[in-house]
């Protein structure tokens, strides 16, 4: 026994004092061992216990597997065979991608050659964090290096991320015929870990990718809405619009008042998904104090219109005229900001108002649209009606809107001059006998006799 002991101590380490008990009991327990008391149920007979007793029995190749999976010496075994199955796990992982994904065996073959070189890259990628997982492993954007960039226009992030799972998914499933006898679990638990790493390094390259367009869009969107304002119609125009992602269908209309205090980026946002539920189609712009809306779709334009008034600020809400497309949005955009701008001309305007409404008011800021617009839509059509209709509207007009003053002024009946402005309302779709229909038609009616003169 005591030679024994001798011979298991001279195998314990010498350099650590403070471990000199423990090494002690270790040894003694060594020594047991290899006298014959340490196998049964203490399980069997250690590799240096077998090299301190001469009559222990020899190592066999299990148990040198066994530990060599268990013991960071024998890491470099579970390593070698993860090395080995590259070939194995790059094939496993094609034929998965094969199955599982229809984008896949829809691309050309070109494409599925590099879509199999990044399979065997993330595989790689695993190979070489095994050997050392204390550094950070392989990012999506370092394992897609090794395919051309012409790939990304093949395939779209989300199927960036499925492939990536595919790997994942076909390493883990092997682990146990690649691992070393015992080293199962290791090798399991490496997959996780470095499979957890990836899934954060593409999310973090899906938030980039969606922060940085997100960013792209709120520029090129403000460059569309200002492109508007202006009245710039051009092809770029025409191309920044498909860019957006505008349907196209349907009408458009511009919607403009004051935005509210703090109406930061998210606040915005916000507002561009609740005008897309109303409208279909819609874009946010922010010109100074304004908040500009411009809506699309098939729908009910203005009433969409009028179920965003709570996103607007105090003050006017004027909506522009409709227009058939988004390319002639620069017309609605116009009359809605002439309409803000002379809405406070009419202290009593409903909220919204129409652009169209506030023709009047916009003929005073000197508007020369809605000038053109009142003379085309009130006076010409009543000079060219005859029968002394645009004579009877002056004289109802000029003699304080009264019908028997009209009538003696026309040496007519009262019903002749009812009758009279009722055609006017039919022919203008402004009603005379209206407090605000008839300011609308003496405006025009004033217009329409400046340009005689």
């Amino acid at each position: 026994m005591p030679a024994t002991r001798r011979a298991a101590r001279a195998t314990a380490p010498k350099t650590d004092r403070e471990a000199g008990p423990a090494a002690d009991r270790g040894v003694s327990q060594a020594a047991g061992q290899a006298a014959g008391h340490g196998t049964g149920q203490d399980g069997p007979t250690s590799g240096a216990a077998r090299a301190a007793s001469p009559d222990a029995p020899p190592e066999t190749p299990a148990d040198q597997a066994r530990e060599s999976a268990t013991d960071p010496a024998g890491f470099p075994m579970n390593l070698q065979r993860v090395r080995e199955a590259s070939g194995l796990l790059t094939a496993a992982a094609m034929r998965r991608l094969d199955e599982d994904l229809t984008w896949y065996r829809d691309l050309p073959a070109e494409d599925r050659s590099y879509v199999g070189l990044v399979a065997q890259a993330g595989i790689n990628a695993f190979t070489s964090w095994f050997t050392d997982p204390d550094r950070p492993p392989h990012g999506v954007s370092e394992i897609f290096a090794a395919a051309p960039t012409e790939l990304t226009r093949s395939i779209s992030l989300q199927h960036t991320l499925q492939l990536v799972r595919v790997v994942v998914d076909v390493v883990e499933m092997h682990s146990d015929r690649i691992a070393a006898p015992g080293g199962e679990r290791d090798l399991r638990e490496a997959v996780l870990r470095y499979s957890r790493e990836v899934a954060f390094s593409a999310a973090e390259v899906y938030a980039r990718a969606a922060e940085w367009r997100g960013a792209w869009d709120a520029r090129l969107e403000a460059l569309v809405v200002d492109a508007l304002v202006r009245g710039d119609g051009d092809d770029s125009l025409r191309s920044r619009i498909s860019a957006l992602g505008w349907s196209g269908r349907g009408n458009a209309l511009v919607v403009v008042g004051l935005a509210t205090d703090g109406l930061d980026e998210i606040r915005t946002a916000e507002i561009r998904r609740v005008a897309r539920r109303a409208a279909g189609d819609a874009l946010v712009g922010i010109h100074g104090d304004r908040l500009v809306l411009v809506l699309g779709g098939e729908g009910d334009l203005v009433a969409a219109a009028t179920s965003l008034l709570s996103r607007f600020g105090t003050g006017p809400v004027v909506i522009g005229t409709q227009v058939p497309s988004l390319t002639d949005a620069a017309r609605s955009a116009r009359s809605a900001l002439a309409g803000l701008t002379a809405a406070p001309a009419w202290p009593q305007a409903p909220r919204p108002v129409m652009a169209d409404d506030l023709l009047p008011e916009r003929v005073l800021t000197g508007d020369y649209t809605a000038r053109a617009t009142l003379i085309a839509q009130a006076f010409t059509p009543l000079q060219d009606a005859g029968g002394a209709v645009l004579e009877t509207l002056s004289a109802y007009l000029g003699t304080g809107r009264s019908l028997e003053a009209a009538a003696r002024h026309l040496y007519v009946h009262p019903n002749t001059v009812r009758y009279r402005l009722r055609k006017v309302s039919e022919i203008t779709g402004w009603d005379p006998l209206d407090a605000r229909e008839s300011f609308v038609l003496q405006v025009a009616l004033a217009l329409g006799q400046l340009g005689r003169g």
